[in-house]
């Protein structure tokens, strides 16, 4: 009889230790994360809104929620990237349950990018409109 995943035998490392193990889990994700060219390029969306935020002065609190914002495009990139992966390893045939589940990622990250948009767009006009 197979193991269920509590009783695998696998020993959970505890305190600092686990810690630093879901430090290192998290990076090896971050690398694989910037294999995906889409990644890269909302990287470099970001570093162009802070250059934007710098050249129309924009208040600390623009700033703080773009930050947000960009970090909640990178979750999302994250999952969706690993829901396509998924997909790919269980289902490498074309399906269309596999299909729905990565049309419903990308949807997910194309709704971020459409509020990250809008929110770039909205501090550059309050910006222009103060004069």
């Amino acid at each position: 009889m197979e193991k269920a995943p509590q009783e695998s035998g696998i020993r959970k490392a505890s305190g600092p230790r686990r810690v630093l193990a879901a430090t290192r889990y998290s990076l090896q994700g971050l690398v694989r994360l910037w294999g995906e060219e889409a990644f890269r390029t909302e990287v470099v969306a970001f570093a162009l809104g802070l250059l934007l935020f710098v050249v129309i002065d924009a208040e600390l609190y623009q700033y703080l929620i773009f930050v947000i914002l960009m970090l909640l495009l990178f979750c999302v990139e994250a999952l969706n990237t690993a829901i396509e992966e998924l997909v790919d390893r269980i289902s490498p045939e074309i399906s269309t349950v596999g299909r729905h589940a990565k049309d419903l990622g990308s949807f997910a990250v194309f709704c971020l990018l459409c509020v990250n948009g809008l929110f770039v767009l909205w501090c550059l006009c309050d910006r222009l409109w103060q004069g």
